[in-house]
């Protein structure tokens, strides 16, 4: 149905991109859309456009600035001949100046969906499409040959054909991505105090590890306020709120930063320490996988598990956004030790470390999950207790986020450059 002069494809004069979209394409309802802007890559030609009859053959030739995909197909009820274009600007021209030929009854063209034009012509009976050429040299042009047939030979022909570029998904409107914080207004933390109401998380000693994520939240909140940040806890109390809704309030706030709170416990060893953990599914030691598993479990218990939400296109895209966001979890995580560190505050012998959890595995915004201790060392738990000891914690993460912050800022700013 459609001709193509494969000489000039060779030599390049035809962009290998668009020779699908000129041998063959798909189909559509020939009604015309209204109201649509136009962005076309060519525009109408009036006095090298003619609809014309050669003895019973009708001749189409449509001539344009530039060469451009199209595709013709024959519908029928009432026969016409229908031409697609990528794009087209018909304005310069009425379609009624090029009506008289016989075999023509009516001629209409316009928009017809998003990067699309579309002429229809209405035939006096039942034809066959014996050429559809773009001549792209010289003059370029869409040329157009029809003949009269039977209606046998009509239907056998009638429908638009197959095409990669017409029948594909079309591009989805959505909505821009959440800008990157440039240090030119509060920076957005949202505060994750870990478990609640009835998943109390670790417990020893009389402690629970639910219970104390959400005294030490509320402190290190009155911290970053203080500092000029903005601060949203994803829970204000002691109840349970799955791991994907934390992170779904964290996205929906615009979150330049995401800090998970917990203070584990471990059933062999003796561990004691803060640690400061980021994403990293493959660099994980046998402790974060520990600690990861018993987080996920935590979810199961709601009945929500992010792992068997990712399909394979879904974590190829979020692996795509996480290329930007690792690197910049990662010098959070190392400004946080560093300043934790200066504070004097003891932390694990291994300070920076990896692990599976669910709430960091979002790719919109770093993240990272600190440990303040555990709760299986007593000397840990009396730290978590005493005010001094988390006082001193918080301003401690409060300055280690405030020196990535600018860091990161400045960062952007080369990027954005």
């Amino acid at each position: 149905m459609f001709g193509v002069c494969w000489a000039q494809v060779m030599r390049g004069v035809i962009a290998p991109a668009l020779i699908g979209a000129i041998v063959a394409a798909g189909g559509m309802t020939p009604v015309m859309a209204q109201g649509k802007e136009l962005s076309a890559l060519a525009r109408i030609i009036p006095e090298r456009s003619s609809i014309i009859s050669r003895g019973s053959t009708l001749s189409f030739e449509i001539g344009l600035t530039q060469p451009i995909p199209f595709r013709s197909f024959l519908l029928d009820n009432p026969p016409r001949l229908i031409v697609d274009f990528r794009e087209v600007d018909f304005s310069a021209m009425d379609p009624k100046a090029l009506m008289g030929a016989p075999g023509l009854k009516d001629l209409r063209w316009g928009p017809f969906r998003e990067g699309w034009s579309r002429l229809v012509a209405e035939l006096e009976g039942p034809m066959a499409v014996t050429s559809a050429r773009a001549r792209t040299v010289g003059d370029p042009a869409v040329q157009l040959r029809l003949v009269p047939v039977d209606q046998a030979a009509f239907d056998a022909r009638e429908g638009a054909p197959q095409s990669a570029l017409w029948d594909l998904p079309q591009p989805a409107n959505v909505a821009p991505s959440a800008p990157r914080q440039r240090g030119d207004g509060p920076l957005m933390v949202v505060l994750d105090p870990g478990h609640g109401g009835i998943d109390p998380g670790a417990e020893a000693g009389g402690q629970r590890e639910s219970v104390l994520m959400m005294t030490f939240a509320r402190e290190l909140k009155d911290r970053m306020t203080r500092a000029g940040m903005k601060v949203l806890m994803t829970r204000e109390e002691d109840v349970f709120v799955p791991l994907e809704t934390r992170i779904t309030l964290a996205r929906a706030a615009g979150a330049d930063l995401f800090l998970s709170l917990h203070a584990d416990a471990l059933a062999e060893g003796n561990a004691q320490g803060a640690t400061v953990y980021t994403f990293d599914s493959e660099d994980a030691d046998d402790a974060a996988e520990l600690l990861s598993q018993r987080h996920d479990r935590g979810d199961l218990l709601a009945g929500v598990d992010l792992h068997d939400h990712d399909d394979e296109v879904a974590g190829v895209l979020m692996d795509l956004a996480r290329a930007e966001t690792a690197p910049r979890a990662s010098r959070l995580s190392v400004s946080l030790v560093a300043a934790i560190q200066a504070a004097d505050i003891k932390m694990h012998r291994h300070p920076a470390q990896t692990g599976a959890f669910s709430v960091l595995k979002s790719p919109d915004f770093p993240a990272a999950l600190i440990e303040l201790g555990f709760l299986s060392s007593e000397g840990d738990r009396e730290r978590l207790i005493d005010a001094d000891w988390r006082g001193t914690m918080a301003d401690a993460i409060t300055l280690g986020v405030e020196a990535w912050a600018r860091g990161d800022a400045v960062e952007a700013d080369l990027l954005r450059q």
